[in-house]
Order: C-alpha cells, then sequence, then structure tokens
C-alpha cells in the first residue's frame, strides 16, 4: 500500500488550505438570494475569474491523475488528447457556440434542447446528463480517496465517505460562486504543486533527453515520443491506434461533444457578466490548456521509468503515477503543497461535476416536469438538497472508477456514451433548421444505443488489438482506440437516424427558432454590438486565432 511520508509541516500546509477553502464558500453565501444566484452566480462574474475557473474544473482528476496515467501508458502520443482533443473545441465553443447559449438566456445545456426540440428530448438529455456528472464526479472522488488513503492510510471506502463530506460543505455553502471562486485560487495551488514535481524528476532522469533515452528502454519502446508514428490505417503501431479514431474519434467527435455540451464546463461560461465575457472565457482557459501536458504527461513518463513494473500490478496502477513521484521526490513543505494542488484538482472537478448536476436537475428535470410554478426560493432549497444527493450518489459511482487502472480510459467511454450523441444532435440542429423536434430524441437514442453496441462488439474485433493479434481475455485490448471508434460510431448512427427522421416529420415554425439556430437572430437576445468591448488584443476572434497558431507550431515541433 502506498504511504506518503508527511510530517506537521505538511498538515499544517494542508490545513491552512482547507480553511481558505471553507472561507470562500463561507463568503460567497453572501450573495445568494436567489437560485440563479447559488445555480448560475447571478451571471455576474469577469471573464479573468470565469476563464481560470473554466480550465480548473476541467483540471480535476481525470486531467491530473488520468492524463499522467495516459503519459505512462500511451507517451507523448497523450498530446492528441490537449493539442487535437481540446484546443480548437474550445475555440470554436468561445466564438461558435457561446452565442447561442449566453443570448438564449438558457440556465443549462438541456434547457437549450427544450426549447430547440421538445419535452421529450429534453428530458431524455437532462436525465442522460445526471447520470454522466454523477458517474463523473465518482471517478474525482475516487482520485481524493487515494490521497487520503496514501496520506493517512484509511480504507478506501472510508476516504471516499470523508472526501465527499468535505466537498459537500464548500458546495452547499457557497453554490456556483463559491466553487467557481475556490476554482480559481485551485488552479494556482494546482500549478505551485506540480512544476517543482516535473523540474526535480527531469533533473533525476537526465533532463528530457534523458528522458528520451530512458523511455526507448521501457515497454512504451522507441516510438514513444511520435505523436503521429504509426497511425498508418490497417496496421497501426501509434499507443493511441491509427488516424481515423485520433481525428475524428477524438479530435472531432469527443473533444467538440465535449467542450461544446458538457454543462460542467459551459455552465462556467454562463455565468459570466456579458456576451463578450462569457465568448472570452474558454478562450483564455485555452491557452494554460496548452501547456498544461508538461505537467501531466511528464511525470507519467517520468514515473515509469522510475517505477518499477507501474502498471503491471494491481498495486501500482498507472493512476499511482503522481503520488508516487510526489512521495520520491518532494521534501516536506513542498509535498504540503504539492498534496493541496492534487486535493485542489479533484475538489474542482467534483465541484464541477455536483454543481452541474444540481443545477440540471433543479431547472430541466424538477421545476419543468415535477414542481412547477413554485417560488424562487423553493428552488434554491431544491438545488441545495440535490447537491447533497448528487453526492451520495457520486460515493457509489466512485466505487466504479476503481475498478480502472487507468481513469482516462473510463472517463472516454463515459464521453462516447453520452458526449458524442449530443454533439451530434447539437450540431445538426444548429445549422439545419429542417431538423425536428422527434428527430433530436431519435437520433440521441440511437447515438446511445451505438456507442453500447461498438463497445461490446470491439472487444471481440482484432483490429483493435496490438499487431492484430486477437487477445480471448481482452487484457492487451487499445482501451482508447476502441473508445475513438465507438464515438465515431455514436456519432454516425445518431446523424443518420436525425436525418431519417427529420424527412417524414414535422419541423418547428421558424419564429420558435430564434436565437437557436443559425441564421435566425432573436430579437430579444442581448446585441453583441452593444456589448462592453475588450481591448483589440483581447477580442475573441484574437484570442482564439493566437490559441489555435500556438498549437499548430507545437504540434509540428512534437510531430
Amino acid at each position: 500500500m502506498l504511504r506518503l511520508d508527511v510530517n506537521f509541516f505538511d498538515y499544517l500546509i494542508l490545513g491552512i488550505y482547507f480553511a481558505l477553502v471553507v472561507a470562500i464558500g463561507v463568503m460567497a453565501r453572501r450573495a445568494i438570494a436567489t437560485s440563479e444566484d447559488f445555480l448560475l452566480s447571478g451571471r455576474s462574474l469577469p471573464a479573468w475569474v470565469t476563464g481560470l475557473a473554466f480550465i480548473s474544473a476541467n483540471l480535476g482528476a481525470i486531467e491530473i491523475l488520468g492524463m499522467a496515467a495516459n503519459g505512462a501508458q500511451y507517451g507523448m502520443s497523450t498530446l492528441h488528447f490537449y493539442w487535437v482533443g481540446a484546443v480548437p473545441a474550445m475555440v470554436f465553443l468561445g466564438i461558435v457556440m457561446m452565442p447561442f447559449y449566453y443570448g438564449s438566456k438558457v440556465r443549462s445545456v438541456p434547457e437549450f434542447l427544450l426549447r430547440r426540440f421538445n419535452p421529450a428530448t429534453h428530458l431524455f438529455n437532462a436525465v442522460s446528463f445526471a447520470v454522466a456528472a454523477v458517474l463523473t464526479a465518482g471517478v474525482n472522488l475516487y482520485a481524493l480517496a487515494l490521497v487520503i488513503n496514501a496520506l493517512i492510510g484509511w480504507p478506501i471506502w472510508l476516504s471516499i465517505v470523508i472526501s465527499a463530506v468535505f466537498v459537500l460543505v464548500y458546495i452547499t455553502l457557497g453554490g456556483l460562486s463559491g466553487a467557481i471562486y475556490n476554482e480559481v485560487l485551485q488552479f494556482f495551488v494546482i500549478v505551485a504543486g506540480l512544476v517543482p514535481l516535473v523540474v526535480i524528476g527531469l533533473h533525476d532522469v537526465g533532463g528530457y533527453s534523458g528522458l528520451k533515452e530512458k523511455v526507448t528502454h521501457t515497454a512504451l519502446g522507441p516510438n514513444s515520443f511520435s505523436t503521429w508514428g504509426g497511425t498508418n490505417v490497417g496496421h497501426w503501431t501509434n499507443p493511441l491506434g491509427d488516424w481515423i479514431g485520433i481525428v475524428m474519434g477524438l479530435g472531432f467527435v469527443l473533444s467538440f461533444g465535449y467542450w461544446t455540451t458538457n454543462f460542467a464546463e459551459v455552465q462556467r461560461a454562463l455565468s459570466a457578466k456579458d456576451l463578450s465575457a462569457a465568448q472570452r472565457t474558454p478562450l483564455i482557459g485555452s491557452f494554460p490548456k496548452i501547456f498544461i501536458p508538461a505537467l501531466t504527461i511528464i511525470p507519467g513518463l517520468i514515473a515509469l521509468v522510475l517505477i518499477p513494473k507501474l502498471g503491471q500490478t494491481k498495486d501500482l496502477t498507472y493512476n499511482d503515477a503522481i503520488p508516487l513521484l510526489m512521495n520520491r521526490f518532494l521534501p516536506n513543505g513542498t509535498l504540503g503543497v504539492a498534496l493541496a494542488g492534487l486535493l485542489a484538482a479533484f475538489m474542482a472537478g467534483m465541484a464541477a461535476n455536483v454543481s452541474s448536476f444540481n443545477t440540471v436537475f433543479t431547472y430541466d428535470i424538477w421545476q419543468t416536469y415535477v414542481v412547477k410554478g413554485r417560488r424562487d426560493r423553493y428552488y434554491l432549497k431544491v438545488g441545495r438538497v440535490i447537491t447533497v444527493v448528487g453526492i451520495v450518489i457520486g460515493i457509489f459511482t466512485a466505487f466504479i472508477a476503481s475498478g480502472y487502472s487507468n481513469i482516462m480510459n473510463y472517463i472516454q467511454l463515459l464521453f462516447s456514451y453520452f458526449n458524442a450523441p449530443l454533439f451530434a444532435t447539437f450540431i445538426i440542429a444548429m445549422f439545419w433548421k429542417r431538423t425536428t423536434p422527434w428527430a433530436g430524441l431519435a437520433g440521441l437514442v440511437a447515438g446511445t444505443l451505438g456507442a453500447g453496441v461498438m463497445h461490446f462488439a470491439g472487444y471481440h474485433i482484432a483490429y483493435f488489438y496490438p499487431g492484430g493479434a486477437f487477445d480471448p481475455a481482452h487484457t492487451t485490448i487499445n482501451a482508447q482506440m476502441l473508445n475513438f471508434y465507438g464515438a465515431i460510431v455514436a456519432f454516425v448512427a445518431d446523424v443518420v437516424v436525425t436525418v431519417a427522421v427529420t424527412l417524414v416529420t414535422k419541423p418547428k415554425p421558424e419564429s420558435e427558432l430564434r436565437g437557436l439556430v443559425w441564421g435566425i437572430k432573436n430579437p430579444d437576445a442581448p446585441d453583441p454590438a452593444k456589448a462592453p468591448k475588450p481591448a483589440w488584443w483581447a477580442s475573441p476572434k484574437i484570442l482564439g486565432a493566437t490559441s489555435l497558431g500556438i498549437v499548430v507550431v507545437l504540434s509540428v515541433i512534437f510531430a
């Protein structure tokens, strides 16, 4: 069992950090008077706050433990999750999608579907999103429990419960504002905790060149630092599979599906004070996203070199890469900062999913279908109660996540089920006004079923195994590649069924599509021309172009 060598100074730093977290929640509570204050921060936050919260909400266990695990298991090909599978979609969200979301005054992604389609489509998505949110929250809760287990040796089940209680305190105190301001603090704590780990780790292995040389002698082999090598269709050797899966599955379907329709992220932009700030939220977040691989993938590779049998035994899973390096390299005091960074990351991810879950449940399920027409204070109370329920459910879903040695494999599987079909429905409905209400529901159902069929069938297809050598025990299957193809099948199934049903059913009149379809403006929406204009260098188009330009340059360098 992994136990961290912590002392009084480390615990003191952790105590100070936790006190700050609770204090922020208490102060944020004073500004909560309505359900919108609790669930959407009253739409009053500046772009720099929502931008940092946007990326911090993503910088949870999935990012820290998951991407480090990916680095150890798949090598530098993991960069595709950032430069192909994140930044382009974040730019698309800021420039193209946010005017739809913010201008329509929706409070959640499912509410957008209600206006564009019908109650059946809306309810299906609201329920599926709520399920996805608590499943993802379980990943972060499990990661929190791993750190607590390593700190003081409590059993995983007890660590999960203790972690849940703490996250519950600061979300129920401050609502979304408390979560967002804590996420800003957490961003800086996370960076402060991981930078020393990378610097000391690289020094120990002989720098970046030494790391490259040593990784060639591991199971990853000499091609582990080539991001595009071995991606030929039909005879792939790249750890992430062929280019079709990487570009279409990860880069298009999963990436755009996650960043443009995942309300845990979109919610941060919706809390911005105006349309310009909402658009800049994901664009500001894209810049740290470009460079975060240095804090996640590199430690994963260092751990692969320095920790014998990493990922090969039940007691040394890929998920343990970061904690193992922290224990090996960081002195007391610095270890406390790094631990605070880890806990910050996992609480940020947990809070993001729980706060989006309580919003969707309160507005899109309870208020819309269960108890209608009550006073706002009633829904504020419901939001707080369902926060508790969501965290309790997250405790149980954390045990599902504990069954995966690489939580990123698990999370991409969830995205193929929940985000891929939703993105297909969104993209068609947003640009094709003929898309009908019942086509939305049929497409979502077909896409979800398609992901399920591909997931289970893929285990029996030799192409998803290295060298095409089928493994009856399924231990060698390329799980990420299968997830990418599962997302592609889900997208295609959704598109085919959506188009087919649209052609035989009646569309909505154009008067009901204002602000919801490209080219049909909403006369009641805020006029972008009257919104406060940022400096020229902070305009959404300049920010987006700069972000994409940096990605192109780095992609060529690390090809």
